[in-house]
């Protein structure tokens, strides 16, 4: 999750950036081929729920057992134009790329190239230290896990006036974990949950230093081929993103909505665009099993209750090795990760078995009061939940 500050946009917990109250237009549902018409109604009237609160525009694609795909999309891609939302639209990736990373993690795990209970020290001697912070004590499995107690301080606007300052502004992973190293750890490592985006950038940096090749790269040549997700694009220090995209836009504040699509995202180094066909793709191959062996997806599936905070956004929520649980209506549990950089929102999720899986993302955050995240992260969330839970209790 990245930004109000970045730090926020992306942790998604002061995750969803920011957005508005606007007045757009209509919804649209098409299909690759023909879903079952309650589901892809569904479909519609949730998306349509969203566009509701003021979001500017929504895109959701569910795809069911059978593979036959419902998609859906309201408002408009630009409030200016009131150009139509693409259903295979681009928007950043965000914090959903976590689960990317833990990926290469446990595959180097399976490999025998590392281990989840190596330190951080053992690999990056040195870097985590000062006020408290200890690299000799913290586990790669507590860097994936969010529980090494690191805390963050990731750059970050809360103004339009910083935007412009600041959106093109780059920094290297070292630069920010020194940011980290400035501050006490919000408890020792294990004691506690706290979502640290600065743990997952030096879980980049250990990839890079176990396999001599950058994290994006990694990522590209385990991940992102193999399965052929051709529209998940890493940006790096690009600040615009690949067409069709929806504008993204922030709100700061009554009456100061701005279009913060333009920026370089602070952790380049996993910086990812993608669509809601690849990220369904990536979700569902991933829970079946087609990315890591059967003993490193149990370990990604071990997880721990998040914070209290946290559970404001995640009711029930658990989090594993780079991927969240939450409960379904329906009976059961799912897996996904949600992002939020720079305007943009996406929720996510996949039944337990892979066979059915939902993606929704919107391209305004309405970030600026508790109030409204949690108003949007509610409306996104039923929608993930009434697509799993399509199929009846235990939505396999």
């Amino acid at each position: 999750m990245t930004s109000t500050s970045t730090s926020t946009s992306r942790t998604r917990l002061a995750v969803l950036l920011a957005t508005a109250m606007l007045l757009v237009t209509e919804a649209a549902t098409a299909s690759a081929r023909p879903a079952v018409s309650s589901a892809a109604d569904q479909l519609r009237r949730d998306t349509e729920a969203i566009h509701a609160l003021g979001v500017s525009g929504v895109q959701a694609r569910a795809v069911a057992p059978d593979g036959r795909q419902s998609v859906a999309t309201s408002g408009t891609a630009d409030l200016r134009t009131g150009r139509p939302v693409s259903p295979d639209g681009y928007f950043r990736m965000a914090s959903t790329a976590k689960t990317l990373v833990a990926t290469v993690v446990l595959q180097l795990d399976a490999e025998g190239r590392l281990s989840l209970d190596d330190t951080v020290d053992h690999w990056l001697p040195g870097v985590v230290r000062d006020n408290g912070n200890d690299g000799s004590r913290i586990t790669i499995r507590q860097l994936l896990q969010h529980t090494s107690g690191i805390r963050d301080d990731l750059p970050g606007y809360t103004t339009p006036k910083e935007y412009y300052q600041q959106r093109h502004d780059i920094y290297r992973p070292e630069q920010l974990v020194a940011r980290a190293m400035a501050h006490a750890p919000d408890f020792p490592p294990g004691g506690g949950w706290a979502y640290s985006n600065t743990g997952y950038i030096l879980l980049g940096m250990i990839i890079e230093k176990a396999t001599g090749h950058p994290v994006h790269q990694e990522i590209e040549d385990r991940v992102l081929r193999p399965l052929g997700l051709d529209r998940t694009r890493w940006t790096g220090t690009s600040p615009t993103l690949p067409r069709p995209h929806a504008t993204a836009y922030q709100l700061f504040g009554p009456g100061s909505l701005v279009d913060v699509t333009d920026q370089v995202a602070v952790d380049h180094e996993t910086s990812f665009t993608t669509t809601t066909r690849d990220e369904n793709r990536l979700f569902r191959a991933l829970l079946a099993g087609r990315l890591l062996p059967p003993r490193q997806l149990a370990e990604m599936k071990r997880t721990v209750p998040v914070s209290e905070e946290v559970q404001q956004l995640w009711p029930g929520g658990r989090y594993g090795l780079g991927l969240v649980e939450r409960p379904l209506t329906c009976g059961g549990t799912y897996w996904s990760h949600e992002g939020g950089d720079g305007g943009y929102v996406t929720l996510n999720g996949v039944t337990d078995d892979g066979r059915r899986s939902a993606v929704v993302s919107m391209s305004e955050a309405r970030g600026d009061i508790l109030e409204h995240i949690l108003e949007q992260e509610n409306v996104a969330s039923a929608l993930i939940d009434h697509a799993l839970c399509a199929g009846g209790r235990g939505a396999s």
